[in-house]
């Protein structure tokens, strides 16, 4: 697979064995050799226009071709087919994902009007993640090969290059500027270098190889005794504003200030020498240092020692992204969160001290009290931004302050799950890139790793991940008192997804009933000699219909855009009460708190499955249903017309279609020239049923309505929506 120029020039001298003796005092720097560092992510309000395209253009082609070069690892066709771990798509997934994310999101902001391949971008657009909607079924994939991935990814890199040379700018480039689109695709796939390169090296070893430019470093001595650090008190506060010249995802933005008392810090990170002492003291054996959600993962996955590691005859080995080699005991262990908070728990008890991780606000103290800066344009002091080679380094490499790998190496785990800061916001063309985080089972990381390059490596960055998940992540100890507990995320925040959550779940106002349970009402009394075998709600928000219709069909799959809505369902199907705030007056609000018990619902929560997917660009898994139900859907897509003209593709014969709708074209959600009606033609008025008509006539027959069900939507104690929705139902004839 030839990946054109290549752009990672991290070579570090080659050496076959990891180097032990105590007389080796080169310098770490001596030990790599470089023709240029990876380009930094750029200060987007730095120069005029040409230099601001220029920036781009580099950061871009940097990027993309370093993220191609990771898959010459892969030693065969094969290794892109096959699973590294059970809990995520095969690598060829990430290999397409990336370029089409491109496609996606530059659609949304209309930097560009047309896709390049269809199959492609919605086939490698949703399932990264090991999200409760994921759709892991391998026998819904016909894989490309990966030359034809290649031949994607050339087109999607000739288009985005096009458009930074030649699209309209206007400075600066921000949050609402169409060009964000561009910096946030390129942020993606760096971080995607990362979680792919983890992927790797859970895989097996037949399936990967050496590579000359992914090699690791080769330097270990004997590891440094740990000692604890003092911290004075201070405080933290982070106040990104939208304004900052640096790229950021949504969870930076926004205010959070707190005092910090003094604590006690371990000078280095936690090395494989000192996490032996727990391994042979039977850590993995005794659950009592485990907590609760731990010793399931353990009793789970049986572990008896870090997942890097390897016991061989001759000792213990590491495994790193394409080899095995001799444990280098003074590198950073790496583990999981449960991993290293039994550690913590186990030092504890041996030392009588208050031992546990640091909270994300102690990682900053430990930041500031160190004087660091984020990285700039030299030869990072940390092992960082592939600066040093392909894989961690001794703990004792990098010296930040009093203490060692502050900043990169491995990522440190918190004690801290992520939250959102006062004045957060989800950005409109990736509404789910943190709020599906916000459930008090994903934890912070902090620092960086060897690999973390970009907007990774900066100060402000907030990655969270699930405990048991695994990254080049490791950990350092602090003694400090309790905890302070951060702002709970359980309550639903967001506008927009609170008031649908009121909308499908809440109370009826003005004795309106409620919109989803009236239209399969109606539905239920049309289709009264129809199969029910299967059906589909498309564009189902935050799922009542869904639930609604599992009291009626065998299986109901509940199709929409948006991730944070369907996450509402999905918290239902789970057992979990949906609980979200409601606007009554400025900053007073209301808790709300529904369940599928509450709403006589529960017993359907096994017939139901939620996907993330566009009604405009399907997957070929979504057809043979017997009733498609597209609830306020036609009018809020970007290509209606396409829409109407395939779902009877979806659809058995005889199926029926429900249509609803309250006509409120706007050229915000479709382009003017794509309405299906509400326009004059031919000098006459031509209404949306009209362009029904015109678009369904030739597969289906009328055989129901028009007529009008009226909702009410709450936006605030005093104001409400009162809309009419024209439903009609359609057969399927051919």
């Amino acid at each position: 697979m030839h990946t054109g120029h290549s752009t990672l020039r991290k070579t570090v001298e080659s050496t076959t064995a990891l180097s032990r003796s105590q007389d080796n005092t080169k310098s770490f720097q001596a030990a790599i050799t470089r023709s240029s560092l990876m380009t930094r992510t750029p200060n987007l309000r730095d120069g005029d226009e040409a230099n601001v395209r220029r920036m781009l253009r580099e950061y871009f082609l940097d990027t993309f071709s370093t993220y191609e070069s990771l898959f010459e690892c892969l030693a065969s066709d094969q290794a892109f087919y096959t699973k590294s771990i059970s809990l995520r798509h095969p690598l060829i997934f990430y290999y397409g994902h990336t370029a089409t994310f491109f496609i996606n999101k530059l659609l949304l902001t209309r930097m560009i009007n047309e896709r390049l391949n269809q199959r492609f971008e919605s086939m490698f657009a949703v399932g990264v993640d090991e999200m409760s909607w994921d759709d892991l079924n391998d026998g819904n994939y016909e894989w490309p090969t990966p030359a034809e991935v290649k031949v994607y990814r050339d087109q999607v890199r000739a288009l985005v290059i096009d458009l930074i040379d030649n699209a309209p700018l206007q400075l600066p480039i921000d949050w609402n500027n169409p060009w964000w689109a561009i910096i946030m695709g390129i942020e993606h796939e760096r971080i995607h270098l990362e979680t792919s390169s983890v992927l790797i090296r859970q895989h097996k070893l037949e399936f990967v190889k050496n590579s000359p430019e992914w090699q690791p470093n080769r330097i270990s001595n004997v590891a440094p005794q740990n000692e604890l650090v003092n911290v004075s008190a201070g405080q933290v506060r982070l106040a990104k504003e939208k304004s900052n010249p640096f790229y950021g995802w949504d969870n930076e933005y926004g205010f959070h200030e707190a005092d910090v008392p003094a604590f006690e810090a371990a000078k280095f990170l936690v090395s494989n020498q000192e996490f032996l002492q727990f391994v042979e003291a039977g850590g993995y054996v005794n659950s009592h240092n485990w907590e609760e959600e731990g010793k399931s993962w353990l009793a789970f996955t049986k572990a008896q020692h870090p997942t890097f590691w390897v016991k061989k005859t001759n000792g213990w080995y590491l495994r790193l992204m394409t080899e095995e080699v001799v444990m280098p005991w003074d590198w950073p262990v790496e583990v999981n969160y449960h991993e290293a908070k039994a550690f913590c728990n186990w030092k504890k008890s041996e030392t009588g001290m208050s031992v546990r991780l640091p909270t994300e606000d102690e990682w900053y103290r430990l930041y500031d009290s160190a004087g660091l800066n984020d990285i700039a344009e030299q030869i990072a002091n940390a092992n960082i931004h592939l600066d040093h080679g392909a894989s961690s380094c001794p703990v004792n490499q990098f010296a930040h302050g009093n203490f060692f790998d502050v900043v990169g190496n491995v990522w440190q785990w918190t004690e801290t799950p992520i939250y959102p800061f006062d004045g957060f916001e989800v950005h409109s063309i990736y509404d789910d890139f943190t709020t599906p985080t916000f459930d008090e089972r994903h934890n912070l990381i902090k620092g960086g790793s060897w690999i973390s390059c970009g907007n990774e490596s900066l100060r402000s960055s907030r990655y969270a991940f699930r405990r048991h998940f695994f990254q080049h992540a490791g950990f350092r100890y602090v003694v400090s008192g309790e905890i302070k507990p951060v702002p709970n995320s359980h309550y639903e925040t967001d506008k927009l997804v609170s008031e649908y959550a009121e909308f499908h779940y809440g109370d009826e106002y003005f004795g309106v009933p409620n919109f989803s349970k009236a239209l399969v009402d109606l539905a239920v009394n049309v289709l009264v000699d129809k199969p029910k075998r299967k059906a589909l709600d498309l564009g189902c928000a935050t799922g009542r219909a869904t639930f609604e219709l599992a009291k009626y069909f065998d299986k109901v799959t509940g199709v929409d855009f948006s991730a944070r809505f369907i996450n509402l369902g999905v918290q239902l199907a789970t057992g979990d009460a949906l609980r979200y705030t409601l606007a009554d007056e400025g900053e007073l609000v209301s808790y709300k708190s529904r369940s599928l018990t509450d709403l006589g619902l529960w017993e359907t929560k096994d017939k139901i499955e939620f996907s993330q997917g566009d009604a405009c660009n399907l997957k070929s898994v979504f057809t043979g249903y017997d009733f498609i139900l597209a609830a306020n859907l036609i009018d809020r897509l970007y290509n209606p017309a396409k829409f109407l003209s395939t779902i009877h593709e979806r659809l058995n014969i005889g199926g029926v279609l429900m249509l609803t709708s309250p006509y409120t074209w706007l050229a915000e959600h479709t382009p003017r020239e794509d309405w299906v009606g509400g326009f004059k033609k031919d000098g006459e008025s031509f209404t949306t049923l009209d362009g029904l008509h015109v678009h369904l006539d030739q597969h289906f027959r009328l055989i129901q309505g028009p007529q009008e069900v009226p909702f009410v939507i709450r936006e605030t104690k005093r104001k409400f929506q009162h809309t009419l929705s024209e439903v009609t139902f359609w057969e399927r004839i051919k």
